[in-house]
């Protein structure tokens, strides 16, 4: 039977076309077929002993008396799957020979996953800017998602995975500089927003689209980017910004009003909303940085008392799980902003603590509000897993 071509898609979720009929690992069909279906798909290079099928399938967990007859009912339900393309098709795509099984090589197929690689490729290798923009904007628009994402955590998968992301990432990026240096913002900052999309922890792609904003004179838009990566970054690695994305931060904060302004203009600017001028001011580690500095100076002058608290947050076991330090965080967050005084400044300062600064109030007075602090959650929250400690020291005035 001489069959049209079959379109394979692995990228972004698992599908089969043949002429009008499609088959994908949307439908409620047993996980392990569409593994099993993806596998020896995946591996059509060679036959595949069933032995390596079974250790595939079922691991190290307690299989079947007969395990030969469980592959064998297993690959039943795989091609039934693919009969429904049409004509019977099953028993055409899924050869066996001499206790090993192996996907029909005779039949044409087209992969999404060797048509991105192969077109990342011959973009990377060419040398003309205009041919290699369009192999690589061709490549890019193949990339629905992730390798086989509904079998993500198989061992197998894991690796390829990476690889195909990686290559994404860099021909995102190649064709980025590209478009950059013809000036397009306007695709720059769509390419980039995709990309963060599907990678949201590279630092490059969020200055590029800030790059970007910046130049389409969306100086407010780069700010929500920053703001929304350095809230990313912070909550899931307790780390900050880089240096190049500070300063396209501190660019676009800086050309917001683009005309000259009068100072009440400014003074409006400044003043915070009504909702939000009640308890301390809570604002991210870099200004707190600003501000601790400023009071320093200002404490050198004026000898006023200043003190500043760390509030730190564990377990009576060592550390919280990644959810529960997140759920209590927040919570904190919350008991810091409407326990504290107007005047006060709280900020986190790493994965699991906040840095208080407390002006005003004596080293004796400090304790108390932390103190205050940490009892008024254990009280609030008296089945949390979390175990508050404080720290109190005064602020070192510049010399």
């Amino acid at each position: 039977m001489e069959l049209n071509t079959l379109k394979v898609r692995m990228l972004g979720g698992f599908s089969i076309r043949l002429g009008g009929e499609e088959i994908s690992d949307a439908d409620n069909r047993s996980r392990k077929v569409w593994l099993l279906l993806a596998y020896i798909l995946y591996c059509r290079s060679r036959t595949v002993p069933q032995e390596e099928l079974m250790s595939l399938l079922w691991g190290e967990e307690e299989g079947s008396s007969n395990p030969n007859n469980a592959l064998k009912t297993m690959f039943h339900r795989v091609r039934t799957a693919l009969d429904q393309l049409g004509g019977g098709v099953g028993h055409t795509l899924i050869v066996r020979r001499e206790g090993s099984y192996a996907w029909n090589n005779e039949i044409s197929l087209s992969l999404d996953t060797e048509e991105f690689e192969r077109l990342c490729r011959a973009g990377a290798a060419e040398p003309d800017a205009k041919k290699r923009l369009a192999l690589d904007q061709a490549a890019l628009e193949l990339y629905a998602g992730d390798f086989l994402p509904k079998l993500s955590s198989e061992p197998w998968v894991v690796p390829i995975s990476a690889y195909f992301h990686n290559l994404y990432v860099q021909t995102v990026l190649d064709a980025v500089s590209l478009l950059e240096n013809s000036a397009r913002w306007d695709e720059v900052a769509a390419l980039c927003r995709r990309g963060v999309e599907l990678e949201p922890y590279d630092e490059n792609l969020y200055a590029h689209l800030m790059r970007s904003l910046l130049n389409l004179e969306d100086q407010k838009g780069a700010v929500a980017v920053y703001q929304n990566m350095s809230d990313l970054l912070f909550e899931n690695f307790g780390t900050a910004p880089s240096d190049e994305v500070k300063a396209l931060y501190r660019q676009a904060v800086h050309t917001i009003n683009e005309r000259e302004v009068n100072l009440g203009v400014v003074r409006d600017q400044l003043r915070e909303d009504s909702g939000e001028s009640g308890g301390a001011l809570l604002c991210d580690y870099d200004f707190f940085k600003m501000i601790y500095r400023a009071e320093a100076r200002s404490v050198s002058r004026s000898g006023s008392a200043v003190h500043i608290g760390l509030l730190s947050v564990g377990s009576e076991k060592g550390t919280l799980s990644k959810r529960s330090l997140d759920v209590c965080m927040d919570n904190l967050r919350d008991l810091i902003c409407s326990s504290l005084r107007k005047g006060d400044i709280a900020s986190r300062c790493s994965v699991s603590q906040y840095i208080l600064m407390l002006p005003m109030a004596n080293y004796e007075n400090s304790c108390r509000v932390c103190e205050r602090i940490v009892k008024a959650f254990t009280r609030q929250y008296p089945h949390s897993p979390a175990v508050l400690r404080y720290s109190v020291q005064p602020l070192e005035p510049n010399p």
